[in-house]
């Protein structure tokens, strides 16, 4: 926003400096992006009279006039502006004078006949003001004055850059507010005699759509002159806001925009057919707005209507056919608050953007509109005359905002704030912003005010304490941090080291999304309840995954669309299983995936190419779960899965509870997916393999290991595995090391069964092992699988 300097001073006038007073500005969040003159450099120039003005004898267009400005003689200048008359008040550059560019005046003849100075324009002054021919000023402009003074011209543009929580600040009332409190002088607001009612006449209003526009006021002027001129130190202030003057009902609306930030509207009042209706758009309706273009409205843009159809685009862009003209008589002066959700965006879906909008979409006080009302009609009975009528206002207390009510705890403020403020200062920051505001057991309640919607919790309060006080009064302290050394236990597996080691195994990490395709999910797990999104960025991305396959096989799917056919990926990450006990409705678990296919070892001239399988999957996963606590406990147990083979899945199990799941993707869901090669998967609870066993130091033994061989003979169904497991419960501290090398079935094995052929490993860390005690373990061992397997020592 672009303003004033002495307007704002004209509010509340600190005696810094321009300098420090943007800094100032800067300083309370609206930061200062420029500074300009309001006029470029002149000297020499004041208000003179046109006291005879005739033609030039030997020009056209030249006329040759006397003009009075103040001194013992009148000034012989010639004119070519065609608005040059008799009577008129005129800015003269005399003598001497110097005007923008270094260009001075001085005396000379034009076609023959003496001139003595100059009649300026704006253009000539260096002031940006569209108007042809020379400058006209009012009929009390005092002769002789200089014309810098008269104007005010010694003044300055300040641009602000605004966040958009700051529009209270979108106005001169906004700006000298904070001005006000930052230098603790009380805001002089200008004086004006509220205009009472003396015509009986009360446009009526239909507010329909009162969650958008729950205040409403309409107010009729009858005969006014839109013809009289605005004030020229109200198009100045328009000026040096960024605004051209239109005409003066115009610039009334504008000029209250600018001074109290709240937006306000005309209407030719024989244009409306009463009642005025506030509701929203209707399918197919068409509005001719003021700069001729047609908007064809959606049913979410708010309208001012009447029973011939849409008038304006609320708090947006007015409509031609109510616009007020050169021919208009009565006027129906408009003022509301819309709420920022009915506005914002709106107007960007035309194509527009207004002034009004930016206020409306941001916030304006809720409690302004009926002042506003009243400053708009003393400026327009002064400036144009006519005939108020009595203000009309729809109220909808129930979409109205509330003033919030927020605690500020002493022990809050000084943490964040690093710095002691002592109790009254705080206090009084809140009064001179407007605030209401007690103190009670270290404890402020603060009333916020209308204007200052953006106030809402506690963190808001004490960044007003520390804007006010200043930043630069609070000391620059180092924070003071007390180290303490993380809580680390060794017995917590870091997740790095299983990444670690499934890179060393030729794994990729992949970061898939946390919102997936359902179609994708449901084959996967098709009787999994889901957890569906309210507002998804696509129906691909319209559900939360139950587990992470449904990402990982679209990397696959991606990269073998791109032949690469040879996919070894991982991730880990959280799946969201609903569950009515959890909280939030979701259950939330950290899991471990893996996916292979292709082939189990890079293309070489000396391998040969061999498909990956269920167990080259469950070998990568067993040397992982060897990095655990709790490898040698984990089992798995043959288990079929809806979208796994049958006879080639299964469960992984601890302690008797599933914990995750391994097998080979089925080969139709695989073809649903438009995947090829054989897909290895699994799927693992992170926590239940989290921790690993505390390395305990020991000495090597220095004596021989022996190794012995078994060939046992066990039922086909037996698994290897639950045989190894009972060698090692049969064996003792003596013997070590239990190991499958091979399985056989064939000539010499009955029909039915298999020969598992286990390698054990005795030793014992004091002594040489006897043979007799070597084969005291030998003889548990073939008792234990003889007892639980009924297993045989092979011929």
């Amino acid at each position: 926003m672009k303003f004033s300097e002495q307007w704002a001073r004209e509010w509340v006038n600190p005696a810094v400096s321009t300098e420090q007073l943007c800094d100032q500005i800067t300083m309370l969040g609206l930061e200062v992006d420029g500074v300009e003159n309001v006029a470029s450099d002149f000297t020499g120039v004041v208000i003179g009279e046109v006291v005879e003005c005739a033609q030039h004898p030997d020009a056209d267009k030249l006329r040759v006039t006397k003009v009075n400005i103040g001194s013992d003689r009148l000034l012989d200048i010639v004119c070519g502006a065609p608005n040059c008359r008799q009577g008129l008040k005129v800015v003269c550059a005399t003598e001497g004078a110097v005007l923008p560019g270094n260009f001075k005046i001085k005396k000379t003849k034009l076609r023959g006949q003496p001139s003595e100075g100059m009649l300026c324009s704006f253009s000539e002054l260096g002031i940006d003001v569209d108007a042809e021919g020379i400058i006209e000023l009012p009929q009390d402009a005092p002769v002789g004055t200089d014309f810098r003074h008269y104007l005010n011209l010694n003044d300055k543009a300040i641009e602000i850059s605004l966040t958009p929580n700051r529009a209270d600040c979108l106005s001169i009332a906004g700006i000298a507010r904070e001005i006000a409190v930052v230098n603790k002088q009380p805001v002089n607001r200008p004086h004006f005699d509220v205009v009472p009612a003396t015509i009986s006449d009360k446009i009526d209003i239909e507010l329909v759509a009162p969650e958008a526009c729950p205040h409403y006021l309409l107010r009729l002027v009858k005969n006014v002159n839109v013809k009289a001129d605005s004030p020229i130190w109200m198009k100045e202030k328009l000026r040096r806001c960024g605004i051209r003057s239109i005409d003066p009902v115009v610039d009334i609306t504008n000029y209250v925009l600018l001074e109290l930030g709240q937006p306000m509207h005309a209407f030719d009042a024989s244009k409306v057919v009463q009642p005025v209706q506030v509701r929203l758009a209707k399918d197919g309706e068409e509005l001719i707005l003021l700069d001729g273009t047609t908007a064809k409205l959606q049913s979410n843009t708010l309208l001012i209507a009447d029973a011939n159809g849409p008038l304006a685009m609320a708090g947006i862009f007015g409509g031609q056919a109510s616009s007020v003209t050169s021919e208009t008589k009565d006027v129906i002066l408009e003022a509301a608050f819309f709420t920022p959700l009915a506005i914002a965006g709106r107007a960007r879906q035309y194509g527009l953007h207004t002034d009004a909008s930016h206020r409306f979409e941001r916030g304006v006080d809720f409690e302004l509109a009926h002042y506003a009302m009243e400053r708009a009609t003393a400026l327009l009975l002064e400036i144009c005359g006519g005939e108020s009528g009595e203000i009309n206002e729809a109220v909808n207390e129930e979409f109205l905002p509330k003033v919030k009510k927020i605690q500020l705890h002493r022990e809050k403020l000084d943490a964040l704030l690093g710095h002691h403020i002592e109790t009254e200062i705080v206090t009084d920051i809140f009064e001179r912003l407007g605030f209401d505001v007690q103190y009670e057991n270290n404890v402020w309640t603060v009333i916020s005010a209308s204007w200052r919607f953006d106030i809402d919790i506690e963190e808001d309060l004490i960044e007003e304490v520390a804007r006010i006080y200043g930043y630069n009064s609070i000391p620059n302290n180092a924070p003071l941090a007390h180290l303490r050394m993380r809580d680390h236990q060794e017995a917590v597996l870091d997740l790095a080291r299983i990444k670690t080691a499934l890179v060393d195994s030729d794994y990729q990490e992949a970061i898939t999304y946390s919102f997936v395709d359902p179609k994708v999910q449901s084959l996967l797990h098709p009787h999994q309840e889901v957890l569906e999104l309210p507002n998804p960025i696509s129906t691909e991305m319209s559900v939360m995954r139950v587990s992470l396959l449904s990402g990982l096989l679209g990397a696959v799917l991606y990269n073998q669309n791109r032949q690469q056919n040879r996919v070894r990926l991982f991730e880990t990450g959280l799946r969201f299983i609903p569950d009515a006990d959890a909280e939030f409705g979701v259950r939330q678990e950290f899991v471990l995936s893996a996916v292979i296919s292709g082939t189990t070892s890079n293309e070489s001239w000396n391998n040969k190419a061999q498909s990956v399988d269920f167990f080259d999957l469950k070998g990568d996963l067993e040397s992982l779960l060897s990095l655990t606590g709790v490898g040698s406990k984990v089992c798995f147990v043959a288990k079929t899965f809806a979208a796994l083979h049958p006879g080639q899945s299964a469960s992984i199990e601890l302690d008797g509870k599933e914990i995750g799941f391994i097998g080979t993707l089925h080969p139709s869901v695989s073809q649903k997916l438009g995947l090829n090669e054989k897909i290895v998967v699994f799927e693992i609870l992170w926590n239940a393999i989290a921790n690993r066993n505390v390395i305990q130091a020991r000495k090597i033994s220095k004596f021989p290991a022996n190794r012995r061989d078994l060939a046992l003979v066990v039922a086909d169904e037996i698994a290897a595995g639950d045989v190894i497991e009972a060698c090692k419960q049969a064996g003792g501290e003596k013997l070590t090391q239990v190991n499958l090398f091979d399985v056989y079935k064939g000539i010499g094995v009955p029909s039915g069964t298999k020969s598992l052929a286990i390698s054990l490993t005795i030793q014992d860390n004091e002594k040489t092992l006897e043979d007799d005690e070597i084969h005291a373990v030998i003889s548990a061992v073939l008792d234990e699988v003889k007892q639980r397997f009924n297993a045989e020592l092979r011929d």
